[in-house]
Formats: C-alpha cells, sequence, structure tokens
C-alpha cells in the first residue's frame, strides 16, 4: 500500500513539472539559471558585498534547483544591483541617543523566466540587522553583512521559483 501511495504521489508532482522538497516550483523545460554580478551602487560602499550577495544567490539556486548555471542568459536570469547599504540609529533613548543602530541592505532584482513571462518581475528586496550601539560594527559588519545577504537570496528565491 505504501508502494502505491508513494508511486502515486511521485506521478502527480512529476506532472505538474519539477517540484523540490525547497518548495521550487519550476517548469521542465528550465534547465539553466543565470546570476549576473550586482554593482553596489548605494552611497555607503561595502567592497564584499557585490561578490558575497551574488555567490549566495548563485549558491543557493545550485544547490536547492537541479538546474546548470550558464554564463549566457539562463533560462531564469537574474541582474540587479545593491541599491541602498546604510546604518542608522534606532530605539532613541529620552536623551536622544540612540541605543541601536540598524544595517539595511536592499537589493533591486529584475527576474525573466524564459518560458513563463507571467512570472516574470523587477522588485527589491529589503532585510535589516539591527545591534546594539556599544558593539563594535567594524568587527562584526562581515557577519551581519552575510545574514542579511542570507535572508534576501531566500526572499529571492521564493518569489522566483516557489511564487509567493
Amino acid at each position: 500500500m505504501k508502494k502505491i501511495i508513494s508511486i502515486f504521489i511521485i506521478s502527480i508532482f512529476s506532472s505538474c513539472g519539477f517540484y523540490s522538497f525547497t518548495g521550487a516550483s519550476i517548469s521542465r523545460e528550465v534547465k539553466t539559471f543565470s546570476v549576473n554580478y550586482f554593482p553596489n551602487k548605494s552611497n555607503s560602499i561595502n567592497p564584499a558585498l557585490s561578490s558575497v550577495f551574488t555567490e549566495m544567490l548563485k549558491e543557493h539556486f545550485s544547490t536547492q534547483t537541479n538546474l546548470n548555471e550558464t554564463e549566457e542568459i539562463g533560462d531564469l536570469s537574474f541582474n540587479g544591483e545593491i541599491t541602498t547599504y546604510t546604518i542608522k540609529p534606532i530605539a532613541i533613548k529620552a536623551n536622544e541617543t540612540a541605543r541601536q543602530n540598524r544595517l539595511t541592505i536592499k537589493i533591486k532584482v529584475n527576474f525573466v523566466n524564459k518560458f513563463e513571462e507571467k512570472l516574470n518581475f523587477i522588485s527589491t528586496f529589503s532585510r535589516y540587522k539591527d545591534y546594539p550601539v556599544e558593539e563594535n560594527f567594524s568587527s562584526v559588519e562581515e557577519i551581519y553583512m552575510e545574514e542579511i545577504c542570507k535572508e534576501l537570496v531566500e526572499d529571492i528565491f521564493n518569489k522566483s521559483v516557489v511564487n509567493w
């Protein structure tokens, strides 16, 4: 009985196109993806941010889908730019001093699905990390930047192939 149920479930998923347990739903025609370098166009520049984000997005699609990365324009393609990299004080106390700072990263993404144009989008994704004002930012900047990039990559993945 378990075999019959398993075969039934597999046939349902395979008849609808590609399905993965990451939630991705990608049509059978899609075989490749491409990610162009995301330049940092924000007023504040973190020299590693563009490379870190671009590589994280490539890695996520490589590990979470069966698609092959290509240097050419892929069946799914991503390009865009980093528009914001800011540190601002928040949680102002009564004496008008900040208790926390917020690192915010915003990324504008142009996604093209060669086979399903209705899924194409141009969107801005934003995430932030709050940290105590007493913390030495230069000692944790890379860690926070990577945490935010992981969240942004997940958001982009979800919008492009999980279709939320």
